[in-house]
Parts: structure tokens; C-alpha cells; sequence
């Protein structure tokens, strides 16, 4: 029962976490929504990209069933390298996020492939490396059990997700708090799950965990000058 309960908690977890910008262009399409470009090009191209990411993310969860769980625990630090990175370098996450805000809005979606379910489907794509990195290591610490009821999670969330969205589409003010807000929470999610992921498999203690956590913030702190000049 409590694996059961692990495995529901780390699926909803995961996915949010993994997903919150995903809300953001899901409300770009769906405010294109016309007669060439339906809700089912949408609801369809995400079911297909996401596919593909769980795809993609498979490895971690066979390499789980040949290594230790100790090693695999290890992979959780890509999660909170991630998170760590999107928090000391918030500016240039910000910056780089609404070029691609704009650089989606001003996308004609009817014509990036032919049939318009294919140019969701690889927006949702090129927008997952992050849910490849989490996904990973969450499908190498599951058993099979758990795997199931994290892909059911998953998919279902996945409803949810094209739903709300499509709703906020006619609620502009509840659409743009979303939107400038949900990705401040994003790195301190991905960063507990990523430690959920470690401390779960025993992979280091929770000194060794803080100490590694310090030594990813110095990695991943990107020059302020070497910024400026690129």
C-alpha cells in the first residue's frame, strides 16, 4: 500500500514539475484554435510527443533492473541540477523563456507540419529534455507495479493538462498569474524530487546529499560577464 501511495505521490510530482511551461504553450495553441486548427490537433500532437519522451525514458527504467539501486539512486541528482540551475540562473531562464513565448506565438501552427497534429506533437518534443531527465531516474526506482501506476498518472494528467488549459484560454487573468508565476516553484519541485529519488535508494546520506547539492549550485552557476558578452 505504501509503494502504491509512493508511486501516485511521484507520478503527480513528476509531472507537474515537468510540465508547468507545457501550460504555457498549451494556451498558446488552444488560442489558435480555428477551423483548420482543432482541439483534437492539440489534444492528439501532445498525447503523441509525450509518447515519445516516455519513450525515451525507458532506459532508466530496464538499466534499473540490472544495477544497483544504490547507482541508479545517483541519477536523481540530474533533477535537482536542473532545478538548481533554473534557481541561480532565473534571470537567463526568464530571458530565454519568453523568447520562445514569442517565438510560439508568432508560429503559424497550420503550417509547421502537414497535418497540424504533428507540429504539437513536436513542440512537445523539442520542450521535453527536462522530462527526460526527471523521468529517467524516476523509472529506474520503480518497480514494475509502480512504473504502471506512474505511466497511468502520467497520461491522465496529461487530460487534465489540455483540459485546464483550454479553459484558461477565456481566463485571461488566471492564465497570466500562471503564467508568470508557475515557474518560480518549478526548481524547488524538481529539486525535491530529485532528493525524494537519492535519499529513497540510500544512493548518499543527507550530508553527502547538501554537500553535493552546494557542488551542482557552483557547477551550474552560469558568468554573469561570459553572459553578457554572448
Amino acid at each position: 500500500m505504501n509503494e502504491l501511495v509512493a508511486a501516485f505521490g511521484a507520478g503527480v510530482t513528476a509531472f507537474t514539475a515537468t510540465n508547468i511551461d507545457d501550460i504555457v504553450i498549451l494556451l498558446l495553441f488552444f488560442s489558435q484554435v480555428s477551423a483548420s486548427f482543432r482541439r483534437r490537433h492539440i489534444v492528439v500532437g501532445q498525447y503523441l510527443g509525450f509518447t515519445v519522451l516516455v519513450i525515451f525514458s525507458l532506459p532508466g527504467f530496464f538499466g534499473g533492473l540490472i544495477l544497483s539501486p544504490h547507482w541508479i539512486g545517483l541519477l536523481g541528482l540530474m533533477p535537482m541540477a536542473i532545478g538548481i540551475s533554473s534557481l541561480v540562473n532565473s534571470e537567463d531562464a526568464s530571458t530565454q523563456e519568453k523568447a520562445e513565448i514569442e517565438e510560439f506565438d508568432d508560429l503559424n501552427v497550420t503550417s509547421f507540419f502537414a497535418p497540424q497534429t504533428y507540429s504539437v506533437a513536436a513542440v512537445t518534443i523539442a520542450n521535453g529534455s527536462d522530462n527526460i531527465s526527471v523521468y529517467v531516474p524516476l523509472f529506474a526506482n520503480s518497480g514494475f507495479v509502480s512504473f504502471l501506476i506512474i505511466i497511468i498518472i502520467f497520461f491522465a494528467l496529461l487530460a487534465v493538462w489540455c483540459y485546464v488549459a483550454d479553459k484558461l484560454t477565456h481566463q485571461s487573468t488566471i492564465a497570466e498569474l500562471i503564467t508568470r508565476y508557475g515557474s518560480y516553484l518549478v526548481p524547488f519541485v524538481l529539486m525535491g524530487l530529485g532528493a525524494f529519488i537519492v535519499l529513497k535508494s540510500e544512493a548518499l546520506s543527507l550530508t553527502k546529499l547538501i554537500l553535493s547539492c552546494m557542488c551542482l549550485t557552483v557547477l551550474v552557476k552560469k558568468d554573469g560577464d561570459s553572459v553578457d558578452k554572448v
